[in-house]
């Protein structure tokens, strides 16, 4: 990560050290290379220059762990890193005092159990949701597209709905199911399934060329899976 190309993460409240892919050195003590390091005008600090040093890292992913350990620590930061594909700093976890963590974990261990059923019942009521969901948005692909086979509609539906993808199933859009966001759909697994476009891909073609070549193979498929209400009626 160049520091330099980048602006200062801001998280307002909190303070913020950052996880460092380019290995700079302190502006004050010149160890290094750092992993971790804290801006200060926009000059590198170590940790121990900054005064956090004493303070131990908790990686993201026990939320429970994560907030016990900054309510028992008196001084803590935010672990952050530069993620340049999304142009934007990323949580990486917390550093808190290693008493504050000790106390932490004595606490999660404590409810345990209690907090395992709740995540299964959450779970539970998520697939019910997604299931809902799922086939919701498959009816409606079988009403714009009456000719689609209905194992197609239902593979459409939960591809384009899977929590945490970026989906269109997942937008706002999706999730009001708006004509726009179900052709979107079904015109990506048509893409992917009825024509070669995943081999030309393959093969090298840039995606947009890609696209250009198999869309009247697209536009067929579409066209044969609507004209088939037509013909019913």
């Amino acid at each position: 990560m160049g520091l330099a190309s980048t602006s200062t993460p801001h998280f307002p409240g909190r303070l913020v050290v950052i996880q460092s892919a380019k290995r700079k050195r302190c502006a004050t003590c010149r160890g290094g290379p750092l992993s971790l390091l804290v801006l200060e005008d926009g000059a590198p600090r170590c940790l121990d220059c900054a005064d956090l040093g004493h303070l131990v890292f908790v990686p993201r992913g026990d939320t429970a762990l994560t907030r016990r350990s900054r309510e028992e620590s008196a001084l803590s930061a935010v672990v952050v890193r530069f993620n340049r594909r999304k142009s934007r700093y990323e949580r990486q976890g917390v550093l808190v005092e290693e008493t504050a963590l000790a106390r932490a974990e004595a606490r999660c261990l404590a409810d345990a159990e209690a907090r395992r059923r709740r995540r299964a019942r959450d779970a539970r009521h998520r697939a019910a949701e997604d299931e809902r969901f799922v086939a919701a948005f498959a009816a409606e692909i079988l009403r714009l597209f009456p000719g689609c086979p209905a194992d197609r509609a239902r593979a459409v539906a939960a591809h384009a709905s899977v929590r945490g993808s970026g989906r269109v199933g997942r937008s706002a859009a999706g999730r009001a199911l708006t004509e726009g966001a179900v052709i979107s759909a079904v015109v990506a697994g048509v893409r992917h399934v009825d024509t070669p476009y995943d081999q030309l891909l393959m093969g090298g073609v840039p995606r947009y060329e890609a696209r250009r070549r198999i869309a009247p193979a697209v536009e067929g498929v579409l066209r044969a899976w609507r004209s088939a209400g037509e013909d019913a009626g």
